[in-house]
């Protein structure tokens, strides 16, 4: 699981406001935010607001914002952190190459306005110049084959979307555990889902509008004749390739991704592009096997390499090019950027400060370099030390989990038991850093960096195809508030960012803990037994280790607890789609189950003190609850349910209905709104 572009996991927990400077810091309270709660409200009517709603009342989203929770306060503080990192590491002179060099001049690029202004779009002239000389079909096939880039994680991206047509994903084989070989992903949309151009519900008819009008704004900023008209073609290009895309659910359906491709099936399966050309300047012309994640994708595309003319497949490029390096770009094509992405598929009315958006760039471009300082200064071993023993607790409450269900056979459960043993997790920081030492970056030359940037990552990966898959390789930097299952590998990575306060509070007590970050624990383990991960064994082969009878009762739980979802409707034209969330619901459920029976295992029998009124069981599920507290803007919610795998946070908090333990902690009784009869609640694992 994985924050989708989202996201996947982007936990808000309570935290106090910054205090004036004209009154004493107020007492940090190691527990459960009391004052955010409401107890007018019922917690078996509305559990997340009765565990929030004081805070919802008074929270404020900032104008750089989409939404807001404590968690937007923690990515705020790491921002600081690591733009004082890297402006430290700049000091002075740095040697050629080192650390220190690679992310000062990166963001001192970034930060260099006055320089972005005065080279404008000169930067871009020789991918202008290279789309200029097509005159053909074939030169049109190499070209877009060097545009082709690696994304980092496409089976927990599932709305992974790309500018460049195709998009490669370098993993272990469905099949094949022992080598990595080259997945191809759907891509060509400017816009987040396919389903942008295609709905015909009003919302996204107004959002086709703007997007053709921001075409045609950039179209002009560039100095094109004709904007409009082009801006028109291209935006009918964009639409034909929604077309050919997979569906978000077909998408998340890994066996309908297993789609073994040999070089030569490429030409008889998705004739019109010119497969020997793309794959010679993609770097990939020794590559004999494929898997096509989305072959009606490739298909499409492929055909309409050939139909479409030539001229309009020049202008969609050229606008691509400048879209892609758009936040790099003078202040006017991010300004217009911004007016679409930000605030019209958003609803946020201010862009971010130029140093928050530095420190974006460089986090993207040399993570791990900037990982590196961050790390050493602020996760202490200690914090690293509790946190693998929490994970060592929940490991055994799911073990215990596994061998009491008595709905499992024998058979199946020892298969289960096998890879939640063989699960390798991942606590603050990767063991083995990536190496950037052949990566040049050059101060005053922005966009060069960032070319050269996705050229090592895009190289990297192609170095990586027949080799041996490496469990211990991250797809996340330790400054980023997130966590991530990963299921081909059976690996799990807990970045450092995450591990603080108030996600994870090394004073608090365990039924905060467990019930806070704890949950979180639980839900990535749980991904690797969720309607995914069960699909893969502990090898991470794609592969059926259910019995039928198994199988059929897993998958009887898992439309339970779709259709439970599909009731929830934040606005009158506008549920949620339960099966396209299935997975992080799932997770979601087994994930607090799990955490609950660690927390309660780390009592060793004994009852939990009451503390400020509550019991620990309370406290625990007040934590949970208080871990999804976030507000967010209609046109940014609106999007998230379109076109997220994550279900809302409000949603997420009320998870706590399909546990037993809450009915008695709350005293919720049958005439509540979240009340589930004993045999409606969904109890996967």
């Amino acid at each position: 699981m994985m924050l989708s572009r989202s996201t996947a996991i982007a936990l808000v927990l309570a935290v106090m406001p910054l205090a004036s400077q004209a009154k004493p810091a107020a007492p940090v309270v190691h527990d459960v935010d009391l004052g955010g709660m409401d107890k007018t409200v019922k917690p078996g009517d509305d559990f997340y607001k009765y565990a929030n709603g004081a805070w919802l009342k008074t929270a404020q989203i900032p104008a750089d914002r989409s939404s807001y929770g404590p968690a937007v306060v923690l990515i705020e503080k790491t921002n600081t952190q690591v733009r004082e990192l890297i402006q430290n590491a700049a000091k002075g002179t740095p040697a050629k190459g080192s650390d220190a060099q690679k992310v000062g001049d990166y963001y001192a690029s970034f930060m260099d306005e006055a320089k972005i202004e005065a080279d404008g779009l000169k930067p871009l002239q020789p991918n202008f110049e290279a789309i200029n000389a097509l005159t053909d079909k074939a030169s049109l096939s190499a070209y877009l084959g060097t545009t082709l880039r690696a994304d980092v994680d496409a089976l927990n991206a599932t709305d992974f979307y790309t500018d460049n047509i195709f998009g490669l994903w370098v993993q272990q084989g469905f099949n094949d555990p022992d080598h990595n070989v080259p997945y191809l992903l759907q891509g060509g949309l400017g816009m987040p889902d396919r389903a942008y151009y295609l709905d015909d519900s009003p919302r996204m008819a107004e959002l086709r509008t703007k997007y053709q009008a921001y075409i045609a704004t950039e179209l002009k900023l560039a100095g094109l004749t004709d904007a409009d008209a082009r801006a028109a073609r291209i935006f009918a290009l964009e639409t034909k390739i929604a077309q050919t895309h997979a569906s978000r659910e077909d998408s998340e359906d890994v066996q309908k991704a297993n789609n073994p491709w040999t070089r030569a099936d490429f030409a008889a399966k998705a004739p019109g592009l010119d497969w020997d050309a793309y794959f010679k300047s993609a770097g990939l012309s020794g590559q004999q096997g494929f898997i096509v994640w989305h072959p009606t994708a490739v298909t499409g595309i492929s055909a309409l390499v050939a139909s479409e003319p030539l001229d309009v497949w020049k202008d969609y490029l050229t606008y691509m090019t400048i879209d892609h390096y758009g936040p790099y770009l003078p202040k006017a094509f991010v300004d217009a950027r911004f007016a679409f992405f930000g605030t019209a598929l958003q609803g946020t009315t201010q862009i971010s400060d130029r140093w928050k958006r530095a420190i974006g760039a460089t986090n993207g471009a040399v993570g791990e370099v900037v990982g590196r300082l961050y790390v050493a200064k602020y996760f202490p071993p200690a914090a690293k030390a509790k946190i693998e023993a929490m994970v060592q607790d929940e490991l055994k409450a799911y073990h215990t989990r596994i061998e009491k269900l008595t709905w499992m056979s024998p058979d199946t459960k020892a298969k289960a038991l096998a890879k939640l043993q063989t699960l390798h997790i991942g606590v603050g920081y990767p063991d083995k850093w990536v190496d950037y030492s052949k990566l040049e970056i050059v101060r005053g030359d922005v966009i060069g960096n960032l070319k050269r940037a996705e050229l090592f990552d895009y190289q990297r990966n192609l170095a990586k195809l027949g080799q041996k898959p490496d469990r211990d390789q991250w797809v996340m930097t330790p400054q980023t508030v997130n966590a991530v299952n990963l299921p081909l590998a059976n690996a799990l990575n807990f970045p450092a960012a995450i591990l603080q306060a108030p996600y994870f509070d090394p004073q608090a007590d365990a039924a905060y803990n467990f019930g806070a970050i704890g949950a979180t624990i639980g839900h990535e383990i749980s991904h690797s037994f969720d309607d995914q991960g069960s699909q893969f064994d502990a090898q991470g082969r794609l592969q059926n280790w259910w019995t039928p009878d198994d199988l059929k009762h897993f998958q009887g739980a898992s439309a339970k607890l779709a259709a439970q979802y599909d009731k929830y409707c934040p606005y009158s034209d506008l549920c949620l789609n339960g099966k396209q969330a299935l997975s992080e619901n799932i997770a979601d459920v087994a994930g607090l189950s799990a955490a609950y029976d660690a927390y309660k295992m780390s009592l060793h029998g004994k009852p939990d003190v009451v503390k400020r009124g509550l019991t620990g069981d309370q406290r625990f599920f007040i934590a949970f609850a208080q871990s999804w507290r976030q507000t967010e803007r209609e046109a940014a919610l609106r999007q998230q349910i379109k076109t997220d795998g994550h279900a809302p946070d409000e949603y997420r908090g009320d998870t706590v209905r399909n546990l037993d333990a809450w009915y008695p902690a709350f005293k919720v009784t049958a005439e509540q709104k979240l009340y589930l009869k004993p045999e409606d609640r969904v109890q996967v694992w």
